[in-house]
């Protein structure tokens, strides 16, 4: 089977997952791609996906798939659709979270060919502690990987005739999934005096739980904020930052590099 066009599906608040998605279709070769992505705007329009290959990708909070991106993902659909599903997460570990969305993407219509867990930079890496927390990746030696994944998929593709030749593809996880636990209510802060209040924290925010309060400051709405960070680490004058203990737990147990794990 042959495939002229690949659609890209990800929820990718700090980028990682968008990165690994471009690289993958890069690796395929396919020149017309069409991107979905769920990140900022939701409109709530059902995206159905047919006889087209496709990349289905979201970052794991706490074991397992984000539950905004699983929430976005709802109303995408997949007819005789080949899919890679990823899952990128910060070091530690995926859990239950590729299998989720493996599993969630069969429900959808779509037929697995791959998958695999990537490894992006973690919401909690402060480099201004000393405690970086997969600084700086996917990094080109990911993106390289996911590049291969791309054409090992299109190789596996061209050895068939049709999907039904595929074999079931299996992925780490459990089921039932892993419960999560119940969210710290703290949010990332502004440090006024270096905030000129651009507004990008604003913007950028996918679930639009930053405001600026009755007082003139940039504040987070803790019943929206999902802890992505996406208001910390994009900050052009480094105002915003998010003080958990949790950092120090990861970077004392989890800073040793962590390879991909590829599922095909």
């Amino acid at each position: 089977m042959k495939y002229e066009k690949i659609h890209l599906i990800y929820f990718s608040p700090t980028h990682t997952s968008a990165r690994v998605a471009h690289a993958i279709a890069e690796g395929t070769g396919i020149e017309e791609i069409e991107v979905h992505d769920f990140t900022y705007e939701f409109s709530g329009s059902e995206v159905v996906v047919q006889n087209e290959l496709t990349v289905i990708a979201a970052p794991v909070y706490g074991g397992r798939i984000a539950e905004t991106a699983m929430e976005r993902f709802q109303n995408v659909k997949g007819i005789d659709s080949p899919v890679i599903t990823i899952s990128l997460y910060g070091n530690r570990d995926y859990e239950d979270a590729l299998l989720e969305l493996t599993n969630w993407s069969r429900q959808a219509g779509f037929t697995p060919v791959a998958a695999a867990a990537f490894i992006g930079e973690h919401s909690y890496s402060r480099k201004d502690l000393n405690m970086p927390l997969a600084e700086g990746r996917p990094d080109q030696e990911d993106c390289a990987g996911a590049k291969e994944l791309g054409l090992q998929v299109i190789r596996k593709l061209e050895a068939v005739a049709s999907l039904e030749e595929l074999p079931f593809l299996q992925v780490k996880g459990n089921y039932p999934y892993k419960e999560k636990g119940v969210s710290t209510p703290a949010t990332p802060v502004t440090r006024e005096e270096e905030c000129t209040q651009c507004e990008h924290c604003i913007d950028i925010c996918p679930t639009q739980a930053v405001y600026i309060n009755d007082d003139g400051e940039i504040e987070s709405d803790k019943l929206l904020c999902i802890k992505c960070c996406a208001c910390v680490k994009e900050c052009p004058q480094e105002a915003r930052v998010f003080d958990t203990p949790y950092t120090a737990m990861l970077f004392n147990n989890f800073k040793v590099r962590r390879t991909p794990e590829i599922f095909l």
